[in-house]
Order: C-alpha cells, then structure tokens, then sequence
C-alpha cells in the first residue's frame, strides 16, 4: 500500500514556496504521492473553504514535478466538466511525460453550483457531462489520432501527443462517495477515491456495493485508493463518531492496517480541517505527517511484501 498526502493548493497561506516545501517534505518524509485540489472559479460557495489565492492543480503539479525527484503527483480531484477533455487530456499526459511517468489523474463531477454558473456549464447535468468527459480523455490517451462522439463531446482525427509516459497509461482515480461516482469506477477501469468517511461505512455498505457493482456490470473489482482526514489527537475518540485517519496515534495506525487488509493500493492523508488560516502555519500538519510517517511507511512496506 502506498501513502500519500493532500497538500492545500488554496488559501492565504499558499505561495510558491510553500508548495515547494510541502513537497519536498513529503517526499523527504519517505511519502509515496502528492496531491492537490481543483476549482477554476472562486465563487462564494468555494471561497467559504477553499480561498483564493487557488493555484491550477496541473501548474502547480508542473511546478513540484521540477522540485521533487520521485514521489508520484495527482489531483483529488479534477473536475471534470470545467475543461474540455482534449485539454484534460494533453495536460495529463504532458505532465506524465515531464515528471517522467509519476502522474495521476483523480476526476470527480463538482459540487459547487455557483461555480458551475460562473463557467456556463449545467449542474444539473453533470455526471452525464462527466462519463462524455472521461470517454474522451480515455480515447484521446489511447493511440496518436484520437476520435470520440458522446452527447457532449465530438471529434474526429485528432492528433494530441505526446501520449502518457506510463504503460499501459496513466492511473485514473475516480473521486466520490456516492453510489454513481462506484459504477463510473466500474464502468471506466478506474480506481475508487472516496473522501472523509467512516470505516464501518466503508466496510459494510460503501464496498460491498462497489462489488456488487463490478459484478454486475462483469467487470473487475475497482481498485481501493482513498483519502482520509489525518487528525492526531492525544486520546482515543469515539468509534462511532471518528472519520478514517482521526484520533489517537494508535487508532489512526489501525485504520490504516485495516485499509491495508482491505486491499487499498493507495491512502491518501488530508490535514486540512477546513479553516483556510490553517494554511498559513502548516507546521502542525507538518508534525503529525512526520509522526506518521514511520508507521505508514511499515505498513506500505508489509503490504508490498
């Protein structure tokens, strides 16, 4: 199992440098991916948690591919209904290329309505939009003239290398809890991402359903790759009311251990407890990254063995 951490690419805190940091922290730490958010529009419903100033999660990739050597890069996650999905495409598979193969791609539908206005695309048609998208950028990744027609998204002929460094491509995460967001995993051969949820959810209802989902459709079981919220705290919190990765150091190790046992190839570390003035002081989530990172790096290590 491989461990990852979600670094802030928004609010008042977040400057070149402070990328650089947080990635050469990570990578320094012994970390396996680094991952950043999307939004394009600041509207006031993104703003009440994610601030500007909010750097472009494939820039800011660009810009930590040159500042680190060998962690893997990726978004959590790129909203798929704000670009048209030969740019999706060529900037995924440019940056593969530049950062030599260490790029991964997280796609979710959106949540912010207002932004979807601010960009003229309807909200109410996003998942549709979405599966278009993906199709697309699948078609376009997979040989040098590329053609797709979907109700959203056509085009015939179209040359868009250089193609993705990785073989057989590159790794598609698709973001979401809901139950739409497991069957386009199914559906698309990608892995599940969930965000911010509690084990006994995961365990009895969220991945049972993510099988009987591959089941149904005949289709291989979706690869687990989550992120959880890292919050170590000095004593045990109640089980039933705790997220995944919150608690005391010895909680946070078992859900760990248990998503190793569950088969997740990837977990990935959210600090962030929503309050943008926590990016200006990311020392404490430098400490508790730190802290971890003895454990994590042992159970990544036990799983690949």
């Amino acid at each position: 199992m491989k461990v990852g951490v979600n670094l802030p690419n928004y609010g008042p805190g977040a400057t070149p440098d402070a990328l650089a940091r947080w990635g050469r922290l990570a990578e320094g730490l012994g970390y396996h991916v680094l991952m950043v958010s999307d939004h394009v529009a600041v509207t006031p419903d993104v703003a009440q948690y994610y601030p500007a100033p909010f750097y472009d999660p494939f820039v800011a990739l660009s810009w930590l591919a040159a500042q680190t050597a060998r962690i893997e890069l990726g978004t959590t996650v790129a909203i798929l209904p704000y670009r048209h999905p030969l740019l999706v495409a060529r900037m995924a598979a440019n940056l593969d290329q530049l950062s030599g193969g260490r790029f991964v791609l997280g796609v979710g539908v959106g949540w912010a309505d207002q932004e979807f206005a601010a960009l003229g695309v309807p909200f109410a048609a996003r998942g549709p939009i979405s599966d278009d998208t993906l199709a697309a950028i699948l078609a376009a990744w997979a040989g040098e003239v590329a053609s797709h027609r979907g109700p959203f998204v056509a085009f015939e002929g179209v040359q868009t290398g250089p193609g993705p460094a990785r073989e057989p491509s590159i790794p598609l995460w698709v973001g979401g809890n809901g139950a739409a967001a497991r069957r386009r995993a199914v559906r698309f051969g990608a892995a599940w991402h969930p965000i911010a949820f509690r084990m006994g959810w995961l365990t009895r209802t969220a991945l049972p359903d993510l099988w009987a989902a591959a089941a149904e459709a005949n289709r291989p079981e979706p690869p687990l790759c989550p992120r959880i919220r890292l919050r170590l705290t000095d004593g045990l919190l109640d089980e039933g009311e705790r997220l995944a990765g919150e608690g005391s150091l010895e909680q946070v190790r078992a859900d760990l251990a248990e998503l190793a046992g569950l088969g997740a190839e990837y977990v990935l570390l959210d600090t962030y407890r929503g309050d943008p003035e926590e990016t200006r002081y990311p020392e404490r989530a430098w400490a508790m990254l730190a802290t971890l990172a003895e454990r994590v790096l042992d159970l990544a290590q036990e799983r690949e063995r």
